[in-house]
């Protein structure tokens, strides 16, 4: 079990004693746990509110948090820096630190869950290794072929006229992927031969994303309905989270670029019963099975992007942690106490977990500064917030100013997540929300939940 092995690094003499008997003793008992969240984002807001709702949360931490995290039962601080793994370390120490929660994915991909772990320290999130079924594409689509997880075909590349052979020999439509993270802009869906190639040539001859973009995966353009797929992993068992529905491109009728998503909602209808029982056996767990086979098994969140069509479902790409906004809409409808889930988690306990869901629809509206993805401004204020009923505002991109109000600071700025008897009801209260948030720097999709509402009118 994967308890076994964390107690085992224990056992090496990482870290002090004291704190090593601390730790132990907080595994072996109900004691209250002190959690460390590294993130700044809305996903990161909505963990911290849901495992501040825990009886077993003792001291909550984000680093470095936000505006609307540092109004929950935390406390936010620019200290420790992911990126010193060391500090990291000394810092959870001096805290007694029984859980950290990683966010986002570099510094999973970093190694920043190994480091912790072989001072002693519980992380939720895998290790360098098992991420890189998000931080590299090749890796992730060798392991599909290897393992006979349904997916499209692919080819790698690192000379650019290869890859432009390739292209010519395969014809659009096609996808171009960098190999690497970067940041949610290395993939290009070209629809004709001379975008392909362009993005090639972006990716390769021009070195637009760096060592990312060194090598290229060029993949089956998959067509059907898009849909997110969580599983928590404890190495060996998993189990399903859920779905959600991801709204991606900036305009209304997915019309404009790309962002890091502007709404969600969840369940997805489109993933039936019957096929999260496929993604669940064929995708989910071959991938957990895979990582074991490889000696690097799989700790924390598995967010499979899915493609449906005919009932099926394949994979287009596996993320090694929680969506944003995909996890707003989960932690307002998990009814389960998030703190003991991932602590089983990391214990290697899966199979002793339920969990429990409301059987509403969660609803997420997505709040930006004027011009993202592109250039925005920073600063200006949001008011209203105080206004807000029935729906909770997680904050991304805020921070106070010397007044105390809060202010804008990044490109997407608010999540505004509504529960409601079907999506319908979900879209209207969030909407109702948004319409009580005064700024006019801001900006919103209106229609986010206009498949599945389409789907329910339709029936």
């Amino acid at each position: 079990m994967i308890l076994d092995v964390w107690l085992g690094s224990l056992a090496l003499g990482h870290g002090s004693t004291a704190y090593r008997t601390l730790v132990t003793a907080q595994i072996a008992s109900q004691d209250k746990v002190n959690v460390l969240v590294l993130g700044s984002g809305a996903r990161e807001h909505a963990l911290v509110w849901k495992l501040s709702q825990s009886e077993r949360c003792g001291s909550l931490y984000c680093s470095p948090g936000n505006a609307g995290i540092g109004q929950e039962e935390a406390t936010c601080s620019s200290d420790p820096d992911w990126q010193d793994h060391e500090a990291v370390a000394r810092w959870c120490e001096d805290k007694h630190i029984g859980l950290v929660a990683i966010g986002p994915e570099a510094p999973l991909v970093a190694g920043l869950t190994d480091q912790l772990q072989a001072a002693g320290i519980r992380v939720f999130g895998p290790s360098a290794k098992a991420a890189q079924l998000e931080g590299s594409k090749a890796f992730m689509k060798g392991l599909c072929e290897r393992y006979c997880i349904p997916t499209g075909w692919y080819k790698t590349f690192r000379d650019p006229q290869a890859a432009k052979d390739f292209i010519r020999q395969k014809g659009p439509p096609i996808v171009i992927k960098a190999d690497g993270l970067a940041a949610g802009k290395g993939v290009t869906v070209a629809q004709t031969e001379q975008e392909a190639c362009a993005a090639v040539d972006e990716m390769l001859v021009e070195s637009r994303f760096g060592a990312a973009g060194s090598e290229i995966v060029v993949e089956e353009y998959l067509d059907g309905e898009e849909a997110s797929f969580f599983a928590l992993i404890d190495g060996s068992s998993c189990v399903a989270l859920g779905s959600a529905q991801d709204h991606k491109a900036i305009g209304d009728g997915d019309t404009g670029p790309n962002t890091g998503g502007m709404g969600a909602y969840s369940p997805a209808p489109v993933v039936t019963p019957q096929v999260e029982a496929q993604v669940m056996e064929e995708i989910v767990q071959r991938t957990a099975d895979a990582m074991v086979a490889l000696g690097a098994p799989f700790c924390g969140v598995l967010f499979a992007g899915l493609m449906i069509k005919g009932g099926r479902a394949r994979l287009l790409e596996h993320n090694v942690r929680f969506g944003d906004p995909e996890c707003q809409c989960l932690m307002t409808r998990l009814e389960s106490d998030l703190l003991e889930v991932l602590l089983a988690a990391c214990d290697g306990n899966l199979e002793q977990v339920k969990l429990s869901w409301s059987q509403q629809t969660a609803l997420t509206v997505v709040l930006a500064a004027k011009g993202y993805p592109g250039a925005y401004k920073q600063g200006s204020v949001i008011g209203g917030l105080e206004r807000v009923k029935n729906a909770k505002v997680f904050h991304a991109g805020t921070m106070l100013n010397e007044q105390g109000q809060v202010t804008a600071a990044g490109g997407r700025v608010l999540s505004v997540t509504a529960l409601g008897a079907d999506v319908v009801e979900a879209q209207r209260t969030a909407y109702a929300a948004v319409g009580q948030i005064d700024w006019p720097e801001g900006y919103w999709r209106k229609d986010i939940g206009w498949r599945a509402v389409a789907r329910q009118q339709q029936q």
